[in-house]
């Protein structure tokens, strides 16, 4: 059931349900995450059980901007390195996610079972009303919500809450916060490591990371092996998936595919594609379903899992979608869309 953000009783209902044990569908600036109490260790069972995601797969722990996020992080982490505080300062609320060490008996179901956590304070209002009234309203507090995209485990992830609706059913109440202004989900940078080391990217780049805590980023491929990496959210090779097959191709590779489906001669009624394009218009062809992708990475983003969804629902059998430029600023649409393809 979709509750309307202008109802003034959604927010208290939504609370309620967090704090009966249940599930609410959460919208923020990056995607629409499901939501539970993230210390209820068999409510954050059902979000496992309602994606079919394996439960040593962690989730993303939200907590409330109050004390810039620091409180609730103190609440779920421990040993937190000076240069995540810096990050905390800078970024948070915001689309960042930090792994710190875990506190002993906080948060272990939503931690996979592992040693550290992932926290992230959402720049939403109706997120952030949500989590304050958890934290705030009498009763006990909930000091955070284990919140993955609301979505199948490892397909597109949603940004409107009719996208949740779809994927999770009529039953789970989702708070409609409009669509996620992001669009993709946030960087993740693992601070339990002693340096900063990027596990996924996102809408920020590594020189803003960099700015900010002092520090040289650190690829994740280039850390001594004796340091293995914490599993993290969305970060498993294939992910991020349509139904249909996606398939990166150069602008050149692209032209070439398409004039080769045009000139073909096969008997065979072709099945329709889907076709994403940033740099040229393919020509009119009845079997094709296009979509132009904007020039600017801010808004590849924002629409880029709206977009694999409409191509879904044309039921075209592959999406081709024309590679994205190997800039900054594209790191995080390219991750997305090379984890789609995988």
């Amino acid at each position: 059931m979709i509750l309307s953000r202008t109802d003034p009783t959604s927010v208290a209902t939504c609370v309620k349900e967090i704090r009966a044990g249940g599930l609410i569908g959460l919208p923020t600036e990056t995607v629409y995450g499901l939501g539970a109490d993230a210390s209820n260790d068999a409510a954050v069972a059902k979000i496992f059980q309602a994606k079919g995601r394996p439960q040593n797969h962690p989730l993303i722990v939200h907590i409330s901007d109050q004390d810039g996020g620091l409180s609730g992080a103190e609440h779920f982490a421990t040993k937190i390195p000076e240069f995540a505080r810096l990050l905390m300062l800078a970024f948070w609320p915001g689309p960042l996610t930090l792994i710190l060490p875990r506190r002993e008996g906080v948060g272990r179901a939503s931690a996979g079972g592992q040693q550290t956590i992932g926290l992230r304070c959402p720049d939403h209002f109706d997120a952030q009303a949500i989590l304050h009234g958890l934290r705030n309203a009498p009763g006990p507090v909930v000091w955070g919500v284990a919140a993955p995209s609301a979505n199948q485990f490892g397909r597109v992830s949603p940004t409107t809450a009719a996208h949740v609706e779809s994927e999770m059913g009529t039953d789970l109440l989702i708070l409609d916060g409009g669509p996620c202004s992001l669009g993709i989900e946030s960087t993740i940078v693992d601070c339990s490591r002693g340096v900063p080391v990027l596990l996924r990217p996102g809408s920020m780049t590594a020189a803003q990371i960099e700015a900010a805590c002092g520090q040289a980023l650190r690829a994740a491929k280039d850390m001594p092996t004796h340091t293995a990496a914490p599993r993290a959210s969305g970060t498993l090779e294939s992910h991020y998936a349509p139904r249909a097959k996606v398939c990166l191709l150069s602008k050149d590779a692209l032209k070439t595919a398409l004039q080769n489906r045009s000139d073909s001669k096969t008997k065979p009624a072709k099945a329709p594609i889907g076709v994403y394009v940033r740099s040229f218009t393919p020509k009119d062809e009845s079997a094709l379903a296009v979509r132009q992708m904007p020039m600017d990475a801010e808004r590849a983003a924002y629409e880029l899992f709206a977009v694999l969804r409409d191509l879904d629902a044309h039921n075209v059998a592959e999406i081709w979608v024309e590679s994205v430029p190997n800039e900054p600023l594209w790191a995080g649409v390219a991750d997305r869309l090379q984890r789609a393809s995988s």
